[in-house]
């Protein structure tokens, strides 16, 4: 299946390579990227997802994360990244995101995610924190993608945005259907949310295309005239390319995976 993948990368014939997480696991999740950079010849740009924290801890992960982009210039790590601009007039931001508790109903709800037993933030902490913690996770993230993105040039033509979690409900899909109460508050990054609809008003001539995962289900989402969310598909052990999307201008092909 790997080298099916790496053949599909190539035959896309991207300039770039977005990935928006879930790349492995905790233990591991260093291995892939440096395999995967040693193996193409693209600029490669990921934020990380749930699972790549598994069997390890959020800190701790992206920490050797970020020492694995330290040594290598075409390994970038958006979450530890200021604004990048990949082509004319054209930026891309990203944050990994998480399910943040303040979507759908979190106390009534019976869901229950593997992250509060293979993370090890969660599992050593007291369940009655969870909710906490959650909100906490979402709420660093949406603070720290906000200032990145407000820091992007006035009258930039299009920014981009990796994020692992599904920023509203309205792009949180599963089998052609969006997220219910039960679902949202571990499905949807409600803060993340909050400032992409702030940016978007604030900034009504830039394009803004927002891509995510996490549900493991496609669909598409207009939030404003100038927004559009694209939520992409995986399947567990069968590693695809998921689209190409070309920027403003035609000017770069980016492969999303």
């Amino acid at each position: 299946m790997w080298e099916r993948w790496i053949a599909d990368i190539r035959n896309c014939a991207g300039d770039a390579l977005l990935i928006t997480g879930d790349i492995s696991e905790g233990d591991d999740v260093v291995f892939e990227l440096r395999r995967l950079v040693e193996t193409l010849d693209q600029e490669i740009y990921f934020v990380l997802g749930n699972h790549d924290f598994y069997q390890s801890s959020i800190g701790l992960t992206r920490q050797r994360v970020i020492g694995l982009c330290r040594e290598d210039p075409r390994l970038h790590f958006l979450t530890d990244s200021q604004p990048i601009e990949i082509s004319s007039n054209v930026y891309l931001v990203g944050d990994d995101g998480w399910g943040d508790a303040t979507q759908g109903d979190y106390c009534g709800s019976p869901v229950r995610l593997n992250d509060f037993q293979l993370i090890e933030d969660f599992r050593t902490a007291a369940p009655e924190k969870w909710q906490e913690m959650l909100r906490y996770q979402g709420q660093a993230s949406a603070e720290r993608l906000a200032q990145k993105l407000f820091d992007i040039p006035m009258g930039t033509a299009q920014v981009l945005v990796l994020t692992h979690v599904p920023p509203f409900r309205e792009s949180c899909w599963y089998q052609g259907h969006t997220t219910d109460d039960w679902w949202a508050p571990f499905f949807v990054c409600g803060a993340i949310g909050d400032v992409l609809k702030r940016f978007a008003e604030a900034r009504p001539e830039t394009k803004l295309t927002t891509l995510c995962g996490h549900t493991h289900h496609a669909g598409m989402a207009t939030m404003a005239a100038n927004h559009t969310v694209y939520t992409g598909a995986a399947t567990y052990g069968e590693p695809t390319v998921e689209a190409t999307v070309t920027t403003v201008g035609g000017t770069l092909q980016l492969a999303i995976v």
